[in-house]
Formats: structure tokens, C-alpha cells, sequence
């Protein structure tokens, strides 16, 4: 049966030989730099059955396919759309591993970014950047006001 998952069905394995559990550290079992094998983590008893774990992966992709549109739906407006569409690639990714991918590759980029931005030199760049931006707005507000004084472009009082 390929499901998308590339672990063993329980006829095959014994109980709790699935590789994936949670040691006392919170960590995985395969060590903290490890990640989870790939695949389905459908309850056992949905996986002895093809079609109802067939049932299961299209319940899975229509509620993780809501949300994710509920997140698209809110970058625009007020909410935390980004938040809300990783919420939905999680959801994707309990059963699919094209998600599981998808959520190893974004957490290693996100990982990678938060270190970029810790690096001395960079701090010290951002803030010199920064800080000749605000320099060069701020000369072109003093050139606007010593121009035309303190007098907003749009007339208010009509």
C-alpha cells in the first residue's frame, strides 16, 4: 500500500518500533539534531485499513487546506496570516510527507536567517543602514519645511 509513507505497516513492525517517539528530554530518541522518520502518523488501527486510511488523508487534506486558505485569506487583512498558513502546512505534514519536506526545509531556512541576523556584523550593518536612512529622511523633511514652511500639501480647511 503506498500511501505516502515510507515506515513499515503494523502487521510488519512491532508495537512502538515506529522510531519517532519522544524521549524524556522532549527531544527524539535519535538524538537532538535528528529529525522524525517521514510519513504517516495516523492512529494504527486507520492505517490496517487502505480505505479508511484513505479517508483519513483526504479529512486531513481538507482541514489543513481550510486553514491554509484561512491564512492566504488573512495576509491581507488583520491577522496572522504566515502563522496561520504554517499551522496548516503542520497539519498537512501529519500525513503527507511532501508537507514534512516542506516544514524541514522552512525550519532550517528560518533557522539559518535568525543566525544570519545574530552575527555581529550584521547587527552592525543593519544599524548603520538604518540609521543613514533616517539621516537622509530626515534631510529631506528639513529641506521640505525650510522650502515651503510647515504647510501640510492637501488644503484641510476646504
Amino acid at each position: 500500500m503506498n500511501t505516502g509513507s515510507d515506515h513499515r505497516d503494523d502487521a510488519e513492525s512491532p508495537a512502538g518500533e515506529r522510531g519517532d517517539a519522544v524521549g524524556p528530554a522532549g527531544g527524539s530518541e535519535n538524538g537532538p539534531d535528528e529529525e522524525a522518520p517521514l510519513g504517516s502518523r495516523a492512529p494504527a488501527f486507520i492505517k490496517r485499513s487502505r480505505s479508511l486510511h484513505v479517508s483519513w488523508q483526504v479529512g486531513v487534506f481538507v482541514v489543513g487546506l481550510a486553514v491554509v486558505a484561512l491564512g492566504v485569506i488573512m495576509l491581507p487583512l488583520p491577522g496572522p496570516g504566515w502563522l496561520v498558513i504554517f499551522a496548516g502546512m503542520a497539519i498537512w505534514a501529519t500525513e503527507f510527507v511532501w508537507a514534512q519536506l516542506v516544514l524541514r526545509w522552512t525550519k532550517r531556512k528560518v533557522t539559518e536567517a535568525a543566525q544570519k541576523a545574530l552575527d555581529p556584523k550584521v547587527r552592525r550593518r543593519n544599524i548603520i543602514l538604518t540609521t543613514i536612512g533616517l539621516v537622509i529622511a530626515g534631510t529631506l523633511l528639513g529641506i521640505y519645511v525650510w522650502k515651503f514652511g510647515f504647510v501640510m500639501p492637501w488644503k484641510i480647511g476646504e
